[in-house]
């Protein structure tokens, strides 16, 4: 497997038509599309791409607080992670987007931080 970009971040706000009113007039990024998830959300994009993804929770959950929820990277070699997290006994998930045509494998690292490694076209 090989890391070949830092795909984006995802925040997560009790403000989501405010944040995305702030990253169109503060930076100039414009939200655009975002697939169906079960979540409210917004993508914000830098030209193609969806670089900070916004999910909506409600005031009253204090276990998520507005932060980082998540980082993305882009990679290669889909086959060879899910070996080599199998042989370390790492624990994950897997999600296929098909609607982006994209495998997202879902860790966490030893402080419990979100990651997910997207592999595009790959199945």
């Amino acid at each position: 497997m090989k890391i070949t970009k830092l795909d984006h971040v995802n925040i997560l706000t009790h403000n989501l038509a405010k944040m995305v009113r702030w990253y169109d007039d503060v930076l100039g990024l414009k939200s655009g599309h975002r697939p169906n998830f079960p979540n409210e959300g917004a993508w914000i994009y830098v030209g193609d791409d969806p670089v900070v993804h916004l999910s909506a929770v409600p005031h009253a959950c204090a276990a998520t607080d507005p932060r980082i929820e998540h980082f993305a990277f882009a990679a290669i070699g889909l086959g060879q992670l899910l070996a080599h997290l199998t042989s370390l006994d790492i624990a994950h998930s897997i999600n296929v987007v098909s609607e982006k045509s994209m495998t997202q494998v879902n860790l966490a690292d030893c402080d419990g931080n979100h990651i997910h490694i997207d592999f595009r076209n790959e199945a």
